[in-house]
């Protein structure tokens, strides 16, 4: 705003002791001080009110009035409350640097002209910066991307000193202002994304205002640039998928200027949401094309060679995957009324990014596809260590939902659940229909659990669980296939007999020179042999617990 709208507005109680040629001058903002050298505190534009505590004598008003002109202040308005007529030696001094003064009647409080200047100048800046923003959005929309949502959330920052950022539906932080402080942390995330949910679904109308130790915040949805908030039928299609604008500050009270510049920034925001959706595009249509060629019994070969096609669009530089593990969930709604196929796709493509890590797009080297209400994941696994106890890492079940349990708990409210299986890492396309299988056979012991989001690893499929009586036959079928289809597709296209050789060494206790005897064959071609089936199916006949696998998975074959 200008000096000269100042004088126009006669609430203000404001009289021109000076400057009349300076009153074109700009408004930045308002600060009320009584300090001798209050410099530290200024930024430049401001217009100073003084109640002129800090003047002892005359001698005091020039070296006050040149602070302030160094600092590049607009104006300086004093009051009248204390000293009656404002000093000649300050009219003087603002004369000399050519400051605009003003008087401050005595019957105007200092907060009434606080209250207006901030006002004026907020909406002045809001209608800037959704200039600027309507801009940013339409050069997002014909073209690349202008640096993401950080771009557009620095400019609430330095324009409207909001702190803001965008969070995904489980809490994991997308963007953040560069000049919105430190960044949130994930308890604090966690917990904003479940209010957020929560409120969604019960309907309400963002934005959803809440207090969260001790500080106020304002959630605004995002959602797609191409949908309206109508486009759904229902709000459990689009509540697990959604991202969220959280700002510090409560909208409660914001003019519908400042509510409709946030609602334009969400919309840019979905642009570029939409703009990462499309390149998933690519590694759906991989996981399908890789997920059918598994349902339907297709040859190893034809299989890998889908797996070399994929493996650098997920892993870009390494050109091949070692291991691959498949994660199956699934998102059941009470009526069956909604798809819950969709939902658990995207979600799962969330879920499986580590919560640590920020940015729209670390869920690049994942590929999920989804039929009916189950969504299917194939992740690479760029290398899979052995711990001391033998078992391998990759992903874990209960990490995966570990820091998202407490947000999608919210979405699911009291009719949805979310329930997700993992399996074991596999070293071959001709273990990904067992991986499958196993991953689909853990989902379902998760759903025998409690809870309205559970998992389930391959860990609890082991060989003593199947020895128990409860444990289901497509269970212990699943734990057969992972182990001995890779060795009975082999055997079935090279003639190989890694079946018969493998009853062989267990029946003979893994005693080379008597299990050679036994097959008529040389001791160094049975060594082949065995080296082919700890290849193909990752395990190791020299341990006991593999033996054990394997001599159970051939009385249940």
């Amino acid at each position: 705003m200008r000096l000269r709208a100042l004088l126009d507005t006669d609430a203000l109680g404001l009289r021109l002791l000076g400057g009349e040629d300076e009153l074109d001058r700009s408004v930045r903002g308002v600060m009320t001080t009584d300090l001798r050298d209050p410099s530290r505190y200024l930024s430049g534009g401001e217009l100073v009110l003084t109640g002129l505590a800090w003047r002892r004598d005359a001698d005091d008003s020039e070296p006050f009035v040149r602070i302030l002109v160094q600092a590049g202040v607009a104006a300086l308005a004093a009051g009248e409350a204390e000293l009656g007529d404002v000093p000649d030696d300050l009219v003087l001094a603002c004369a000399r640097h050519r400051l605009p003064l003003f008087a401050v009647h005595e019957s105007v409080a200092f907060a009434t002209i606080t209250e207006h200047v901030v006002r004026q100048v907020s909406g002045e800046r809001a209608g800037d910066l959704a200039a600027v923003v309507d801009r940013h959005r339409r050069m997002m929309t014909s073209g690349p991307a202008g640096g993401g949502p950080d771009v557009v959330l620095d400019l609430l920052g330095s324009d409207l000193d909001l702190r803001a950022w965008v969070l995904s539906p489980t809490g994991r932080l997308i963007a953040g202002s560069k000049v919105s402080g430190p960044e949130l942390p994930p308890e604090t995330c966690a917990k904003l994304a479940a209010e957020h949910l929560a409120a969604a679904r019960t309907g309400r109308r963002g934005p959803h205002r809440l207090l969260l130790d001790g500080t106020r915040y304002s959630l605004f949805p995002i959602r797609s640039s191409g949908r309206s908030p109508q486009a759904a039928r229902d709000v459990r299609e689009t509540v697990l998928s959604d991202w969220l604008l959280a700002v510090e500050a409560d909208a409660g009270d914001w003019p519908e200027e400042r509510l409709d510049l946030l609602q334009g920034v969400t919309q840019l925001i979905a642009v570029e949401r939409d703009r990462r959706d499309a390149a998933r595009t690519v590694r759906r249509r991989l996981a399908q094309e890789v997920l059918e060629l598994v349902q339907t019994g297709a040859a190893p070969g034809e299989i890998a060679a889908r797996l070399r096609v994929a493996a650098p669009v997920l892993l870009p530089g390494l050109g091949a995957a070692p291991h691959w593990q498949v994660v199956v969930a699934r998102v059941e709604w009470e009526g069956d009324v909604v798809e819950g196929g969709p939902v658990a796709q995207s979600l799962l493509e969330e879920v499986l990014v580590d919560p640590m890590a920020t940015g729209p797009e670390p869920s690049d080297r994942i590929a999920v596809a989804h039929t009916g209400d189950e969504a299917i994941a194939l992740v690479p696994l760029p290398a899979v260590s052995t711990e001391p106890d033998g078992s391998e890492t990759g992903l874990l079940a209960d990490a995966l939902l570990q820091s998202v349990r407490e947000p999608l708990s919210a979405g699911l409210n009291d009719d949805g659940r979310l329930t997700l299986g993992v399996s074991a890492a596999v070293h071959s396309a001709e273990g990904l229909r067992g991986a499958l299988e196993e991953a689909r056979h853990a989902r379902r012991v998760a759903a025998a659990r409690p809870g309205r989001v559970c998992a389930a690893g391959h860990q609890e499929l082991a060989s003593h669980v199947l020895l128990l009586p409860f444990v289901p036959d497509d269970v212990r079928r699943a734990f057969t296939a992972r182990l001995l289809d890779p060795l009975t597709d082999y055997d079935r296209r090279h003639r190989a007999e890694l079946i018969p050789t493998l009853e062989a060494f267990l029946e003979c206790d893994g005693s080379w020179t008597r299990c050679a005897t036994r097959l008529h064959l040389h001791v160094n071609t049975l060594r082949y042999r065995v080296g082919r089936i700890e290849q193909l199916t990752g395990r190791d006949l020299s341990r006991l617990e593999d033996k054990l696998d394997f001599f159970l998975a051939l009385r249940m074959s």
